[in-house]
């Protein structure tokens, strides 16, 4: 599939299965929804897998472009599909051979993985987390409970972080099967935005799987590998959104009248316009940036290991802050612009303004993510503990 056939497929699936939903795509609907059954019938599923693995292999800067169409229309659906390379990043980069050719290949057709990593006292100190791993013979053991887990009730497989219980400073990241037994769904979230998308809490108890199912690495590392792709493109759904946003004013702008002119003809409608517009250039250029420095790495040979020494990418990071937050300001200011009607059910701004509020909470808030930033590029290194 070239590009121009991958593009049509997703401006089709898009035109049939978001375009005037709404209302039903903000309602909570089952998950998953049959819609995301039908995305793999596009042949899309996994676009960011490689060739040999049943993916297209495209890389994070075209995901970005395939992120901002998806979340342009609705923001939860392109969470759910983009969601997975967090998970399956950290398997192709650090899982044998025999764990990506059994799991990653049955991804392309339309199946979902679901990484665990968050927990409730730990929060976003996940030096913290309860939930252990301890070997026995040739097989690992994990208990403990998730708090925030995207697809988990659907995926095919998890990677679960944990830590190892013979050593308190050790983390593990382990692939488990999604049927694994002891694996309980104990409820989905009722979040208020990102509603098509589906995050539960999930406890483990006594689940055995094969000691080969350990990923090679510090798990927390690994953790922070795998977010620099997802966080590039939450902050690409930012972009997304925002661009819908824009779209949105300008045809409520047309039909609203004021001092007997339509409301695009209002000075201050026209700068808040033009003020989106130039931040949405911004957001774009550097959404693609970042996805750019990611490729880069993702392209060299000694691609996991180099990741391995850098960590958490800075790109990665100030372009989720600064999607997230310069998103919020767009959303903020847009329903002001529809007055009374912004604060309704009746108008989809209302939708938008909470399904941007995401971007700056999942996988780090802003205040989490500025004190990385410090702590990791501003500190000097001499001075870093």
């Amino acid at each position: 599939m070239n590009r121009p056939d991958h593009l049509r497929a997703l401006q089709g699936f898009v035109r049939r299965e978001l375009t005037g939903k709404d209302a039903y795509l903000d309602s909570l609907a089952e998950a998953p929804l049959p819609l995301y059954e039908r995305f793999g019938g596009t042949g899309l599923a996994g676009w960011w897998l490689p060739e040999e693995y049943g993916g297209l292999g495209l890389g994070l800067e075209e995901s970005v472009r395939i992120t901002s169409e998806l979340a342009y229309a609705d923001a939860g659906v392109a969470f759910t599909l983009f969601i997975p390379v967090l998970t399956t990043s950290m398997v192709q980069w650090y899982g044998s051979e025999e764990l990506r050719k059994e799991h990653l290949g049955g991804l392309a057709g339309g199946g979902f993985a679901a990484t665990l990593g968050s927990e409730h006292a730990a929060g976003s100190e996940l030096a913290r987390i309860g939930t252990t791993a301890r070997r026995e013979g040739d097989t690992v053991v994990l208990d403990g409970q998730k708090a925030f887990s995207t697809n988990t009730a659907f995926a095919r497989f998890l990677v679960v972080i944990a830590r190892a219980a013979d050593d308190p400073s050790g983390y593990l990241a382990v692939l488990v099967p999604g049927d694994a037994p002891g694996v309980t769904v104990e409820k989905r979230w009722d979040v208020i935005g990102l509603r098509s998308s589906a995050t539960y809490q999930v406890s483990l108890s006594g689940v055995r799987v094969p000691a080969g199912n350990v990923l090679r690495g510090n798990g927390l590392r690994l953790l922070e590998i795998g977010l620099n792709a997802s966080r590039i493109l939450i902050a690409t759904t930012a972009l997304g959104i925002a661009r819908r946003i824009r779209d949105v004013c300008m045809e409520y702008g047309k039909s609203k009248s004021v001092k007997g002119a339509p409301l695009t003809a209002n000075a201050v409608f026209a700068g808040r316009l033009g003020q989106f517009e130039m931040q949405i250039e911004v957001m774009t250029n550097q959404c693609l940036a970042a996805a750019r420095a990611y490729d880069a790495i993702a392209a060299r040979p000694d691609a996991g290991e180099e990741f391995m020494r850098v960590g958490t990418l800075k790109s990665a990071l100030t372009t989720k802050m600064f999607c997230g937050q310069t998103g919020w300001q767009i959303a903020s200011a847009a329903s002001e612009m529809f007055g009374g009607l912004g604060y309704t059910h009746e108008a989809v701004i209302g939708k938008l303004l909470r399904d941007m509020r995401y971007v700056s909470i999942v996988e780090g808030g802003d205040d989490v993510l500025r004190d990385l930033v410090f702590s990791r590029y501003v500190v000097p290194v001499s001075k870093r503990s």
